[in-house]
């Protein structure tokens, strides 16, 4: 097999300051760099959010190169990757590119220019812009890390009482969209400690889902729903509003529910969870489609596939 040359270019990425932003763009490259027999070359080019045209001036620098692939994540980086030349362009949209006013209006002029169109889920795919041509659902998958931990090991290292009722709300609370006040109103009802994300570095999380007696997810709508997976792969339950992946990823799997937000329905569904010591759900095997390793491989696949 030939080797392939890509260069990911995106505005989701960790940094000291943002520890959390695009670790799943992140752990995609590290999935793809991993492949058997892939035989692939992959640089990347992040840059602050909202620094597009910054970008493109640096990336001026690189246009000469022999890059296959430039496959840009989020819409609105998708402008600054076309000053690199390439045999076919990919973006990568995931959510705020697609329903955000001002940044849907950027992302659809920028797809006629894309090869290929990405999106994090069918959800995802149905509220494209026009404009978007050979659409692909090629979302970022669950990493390595998460998955089953000992609770109380757990819940030591992080400083939690050991018989503590936790729930954890996994983004940061400063993000509308994913309604905060809900997950703070169903902790209240449940007599539950609210844990939330956001600051949590990525490597951490695991443990933190791990501590909790259950995840909660009441957002308005996600591109995919990367929480509600990486909280199957570590076998913790899970009540999640039905957006995204969500649906199908809590299809018939026990203590799980996936049903639009209800405060009573929601605290019924939590009761057992945090009564119970060790609440657990066989949700790796489920998770286990969404891996990193097997979205890697589908986006290494649509890229042999445009060339």
């Amino acid at each position: 097999m030939a080797s392939l040359r890509a260069l990911i270019v995106t505005n989701m990425w960790p940094s000291p300051e943002a520890p959390a932003l695009g670790c799943f763009v992140r752990d995609q490259v590290e999935a793809l760099r991993a492949l058997d027999g892939a035989d692939l070359a992959i640089d990347v080019f992040s840059f602050a959010p909202g620094r597009y045209a910054g970008a493109m001036r640096d990336l001026r620098t690189v246009a000469g190169q022999p890059f296959d692939i430039v496959h840009a994540h989020f819409g609105l980086s998708a402008w600054p990757a076309l000053a690199v030349r390439c045999r076919a362009r990919v973006v990568t949209l995931h959510g705020t590119d697609v329903r955000h006013p001002r940044s849907r209006r950027i992302t659809q002029a920028a797809l006629p220019f894309q090869d290929l169109v990405a999106v994090a889920s069918e959800d995802l795919r149905d509220a494209l812009p026009r404009g978007a041509r050979n659409v692909a659902v090629l979302p970022c998958g669950v990493a390595p890390r998460f998955r089953p931990l000992d609770r109380a090991e757990a819940r030591a290292r992080l400083g939690l009482e050991p018989d503590g009722r936790y729930l954890l709300f996994p983004a940061d609370p400063s993000r509308a969209a994913k309604r905060h006040d809900r997950a703070a109103e169903l902790a209240q009802r449940t007599g539950a400690t609210l844990l939330c994300g956001g600051a949590i570095a990525p490597d951490d999380m695991p443990s933190w889902i791990n501590a909790a007696n259950a995840v909660i997810v009441p957002s308005d709508h996600e591109g995919f729903g990367l929480a509600v997976l990486e909280a199957l792969a570590c076998g913790v339950p899970v009540v999640a509003a039905p957006t995204g992946i969500h649906a199908e990823a809590l299809a018939d799997i026990d203590g799980v529910l996936c049903a639009p937000y209800d405060l009573e329905a929601w605290a019924t569904a939590l009761a057992p969870h945090l009564e119970a010591a060790d609440p657990r759900i066989a949700g790796p095997e489920r998770a286990a489609r969404w891996s990193a390793a097997a979205m890697a491989q589908r986006v290494a696949d649509a890229w042999r596939a445009l060339l």
